[in-house]
């Protein structure tokens, strides 16, 4: 029998509930991320060292990209505290949960973070950043019996602007990104996605959406997973861990 896929939720580095929800899947299950592996939760260092040692598949999400952006910010900061000790403040950012994860900032104290300069981590971040810059905007997982539609990953819903990947692939990734509205009724693939908060898996004619609320600290906030073949959905909840 074939290993069937298995499309995960944000989970905004919650690794705890990430390997509770993987010990509930098959061991030789084909994972699929949906983006937004990092911030807001403690551990997302450990998050990116799961889905990077297996060799997982993931697309970006815009916790991806808000961390490629700041984290720049972060290097720069990183030099000038070199050149200068006093200089050991950092402007809190998206993405300071993750550099927290790193043990390269140190908790927040009066709305600021301070650096803390270890070499061999920073070596670290760089080949993870370069890891999630070379992260794909979506992925095509092809025709599955059961459904009408080729099926395809991103983050944002994207079902009504696939024509988009050919004719302004810029603008197409941006919808990728970060497009929070549900396809409707005439898209031309059956898009599995994440980035909008549901209280359980949305299952609808021609999409599903994944999140369930991983990294947020509110009641019943849950990372789970849909599988393709069974259609079966899987789920943690946070107080459960």
């Amino acid at each position: 029998m074939k290993p069937k896929h298995y499309i995960i939720g944000d989970v905004h580095g919650e690794f705890d509930m990430l390997m509770a929800l993987v010990a509930k899947l098959p061991q030789d299950a084909k994972l699929i991320f949906v983006g937004d592996l990092i911030n807001r939760g403690a551990k997302s260092r450990e998050v990116i060292a799961f889905v990077r040692n297996n060799a997982f598949a993931v697309v970006q999400g815009n916790h991806e990209c808000y961390i490629l952006d700041n984290a720049n910010f972060f290097l720069e900061a990183i030099e000038l505290y070199r050149q200068d000790k006093s200089k050991k403040n950092w402007s809190r950012l998206n993405g300071t949960e993750t550099l927290l994860s790193y043990g390269l900032v140190t908790d927040e104290i009066d709305d600021e973070v301070y650096i803390i300069d270890n070499p061999s981590i920073i070596e670290q971040l760089k080949e993870d950043l370069a890891w999630i810059a070379s992260l794909p905007c979506y992925l095509e997982l092809g025709t599955f019996e059961g459904y009408d539609l080729p099926i395809v990953v991103t983050h944002g819903s994207a079902g009504d602007y696939w024509h988009l990947k050919d004719e302004n692939f810029q603008r197409f990734k941006q919808i990728c990104q970060s497009n929070r509205e549900a396809p409707s009724e005439d898209a031309s693939i059956f898009n599995i996605y994440g980035h909008v908060i549901h209280s359980e898996v949305k299952v609808a004619k021609n999409h599903i959406c994944v999140d369930t609320g991983s990294g947020k600290t509110f009641e019943g906030a849950k990372l789970s997973a849909y599988c393709v073949e069974s259609r079966e959905i899987f789920e943690v909840k946070r107080e459960d861990i």
